[in-house]
């Protein structure tokens, strides 16, 4: 669908570079909590506590720009930390 006016056109391009924004920071998220599940399942605590603390820092950041809700990044968050601290 053509936006009709400037205004409308310039609304498309903003949404537009917000949602591949958003997109990437989801990703990155969803990365950081692999890296978190991968190194629990090794049993390497180390490498679990330091991409958990990662996983914390992208999901904060983005709770706080809204591109998360922030009961969702809580309840993220806290199921990484349960999987970590079942390690040691």
């Amino acid at each position: 669908m053509s936006a009709r006016n400037l205004s409308a056109e310039k609304r498309q391009r903003q949404n537009e570079k917000r949602r591949l924004d958003n997109k990437s920071t989801k990703s990155a998220i969803r990365s950081a909590a692999k890296k978190v599940v991968t190194s629990s399942e090794k049993k390497d605590l180390a490498a679990a506590k330091e991409a958990l603390l990662e996983m914390i820092k992208r999901i904060d950041s983005a709770a706080r720009k809204g591109i998360v809700k922030k009961n969702s990044a809580a309840r993220k968050k806290s199921r990484m930390q349960r999987l970590v601290n079942r390690l040691g």
